[in-house]
């Protein structure tokens, strides 16, 4: 039996004493290192990650230059560039393949860097320039341009898809903005994208059924090649490339915000919706000039985008940087490729869709295991 006393003193020689110590252990905790997806994320990394992408683009250029029907060794390429001694060989060289390579260089930068603004203004990492209907603009313009005014050199085209491609782009825009109510997000802008994307691919075959001849010339276009692409493509397309690569480096700091969010950017003092709307505007500018000259060739701004992120972090301006030797690098090899592989030659958008998407599993593998 337990008294009221006995219950007493036994609580009390329960409590600790006030002059006892209580011991405390302290554990330091040791952060695990964060997975990172930047390897080049110092200057220094990224300064030799360009170089290294800029070496790699130099030997493609080599080899576009040498790679063909007729084959020549790089002393060949070089006195053909130089002295010019073989009136054939300079033929091959200056008449074909510089032009060719050239289309190609700006083509693949254009595209790449039209892959950057569109994921980073959708932010969708599936997102290329095809997403927001430009491309297809691009393709309707130079179907007009074969079945209504009968043109039939690249040179003359080339205007109408550019134009396309600008009022597509500016289109998908106003239907955005206007359907968001003034702040267009980027789900507005992937809906009005893909929904203007099915229209005008629906309105180019609407224009081919009626014509057979230009649907002929259309789908050896639309296949996407750089074969018979001449000097005049090249001055063509230089001066809407040269000047949306430049907007899409000013405005790399803007694109920088977004990722924060619309909310998060517009309290750090940027201007979201005009950031979002040049960089519309720059996606039509880079593609209508890059789809006109070489036809909608996959992959390159859906790919490109993804290995320079990888190689060098999300700083847009360095993501720029190597993203406009990263496309050239993939289109001229796989042009180059296309050469090769089969006895007469392969289009560069087909060779470039089938070493594209190995290259876009192999990443998004690699960030799965990194960020795991």
């Amino acid at each position: 039996m337990v008294t009221a006393g006995s219950y007493k003193s036994q609580r009390h020689n329960h409590v600790p004493p006030l002059h006892s110590k209580v011991s405390l252990t302290y554990h330091r905790v040791v952060p695990s290192p964060v997975p990172t997806l930047r390897p080049s994320a110092t200057a220094r990394g990224r300064r030799l990650t360009t170089s290294s992408a800029v070496a790699a683009l130099a030997l493609v250029v080599l080899a576009s230059l040498a790679v063909g029907a007729r084959d020549l060794s790089p002393l060949e390429v070089w006195d053909a560039l130089i002295y010019r001694s073989d009136p054939i060989a300079t033929a091959v060289v200056w008449d074909q393949r510089v032009p060719r390579s050239i289309v190609g260089i700006l083509a693949g930068a254009g595209l790449a860097v039209a892959g950057v603004l569109m994921q980073t203004v959708t932010r969708n990492p599936l997102a290329d320039p095809r997403i927001f209907g430009v491309a297809s603009g691009a393709s309707l313009g130079v179907v007009i341009g074969l079945s209504v005014f009968d043109m039939t050199r690249l040179e003359q085209y080339v205007w109408f898809g550019i134009t396309g491609a600008l009022a597509a782009g500016i289109l998908g825009y106003a239907i955005s903005t206007a359907a968001s109510r003034g702040d267009s997000s980027p789900v507005t802008f992937a809906i009005t994208g893909a929904a203007l994307d099915a229209s005008l691919s629906a309105a180019v075959y609407a224009v081919l059924t009626t014509d057979v001849q230009s649907f002929d010339q259309y789908r050896f276009w639309a296949v996407g090649s750089l074969a018979a692409r001449d000097e005049s493509a090249a001055a063509a397309m230089l001066p809407f490339l040269l000047a949306g690569l430049a907007v899409a480096f000013l405005i790399a700091r803007g694109l920088d915000g977004l990722l924060l969010g619309s909310e998060a950017a517009t309290g750090l003092g940027h201007r979201v919706g005009l950031t979002r709307a040049v960089a519309a505007l720059t996606v039509a500018l880079l593609v209508g000039a890059a789809v006109a000259a070489a036809g909608p060739i996959g992959f390159v701004g859906l790919a490109i985008p993804h290995l320079a992120r990888w190689a060098v972090g999300g700083d847009h301006r360095p993501m720029i940087v190597l993203s406009v030797v990263l496309g050239p690098v993939l289109l001229l090899g796989a042009d180059v490729i296309g050469r090769v592989i089969v006895p007469g030659e392969a289009p560069a958008g087909i060779v470039c869709a089938i070493i594209g998407a190995p290259l876009l599993i192999a990443l998004v593998r690699r960030a799965r295991m990194v960020t795991a």
